[in-house]
């Protein structure tokens, strides 16, 4: 396993996204600590996830895993990059 004192997650959502909620839902099952950037709440939460997805519109959630960037919520994608990151067991 990796170093995980360094190691986080950043959820961009929307209080209206269903796949947010979920998201939300599934990593505290987990058990995976993260911090939620609600982006219609927060101009800079807006900006944040602008600038880490190049500046491209996007839809939310997305999910900074330690510098990873996920689009949506793909489950697979999640795991095996909290797998990687160290954040669950492999």
């Amino acid at each position: 396993m990796s170093d995980t004192a360094g190691a986080s997650v950043i959820i961009y959502s929307a209080p209206w996204c269903a796949f947010c909620k979920t998201e939300k839902q599934y990593l505290e099952h987990l058990g995976v600590a993260y911090t939620e950037r609600d982006i219609e709440e927060d101009d800079g939460a807006m900006d944040e996830l602008l600038a880490k997805v190049g500046g491209e519109a996007s839809s939310v959630p997305v999910t900074d895993i330690d510098g990873v960037i996920i689009r949506g919520f793909d489950r697979a994608k999640i795991d095996a990059t909290l797998k990687e990151k160290g954040l669950i067991a492999a």
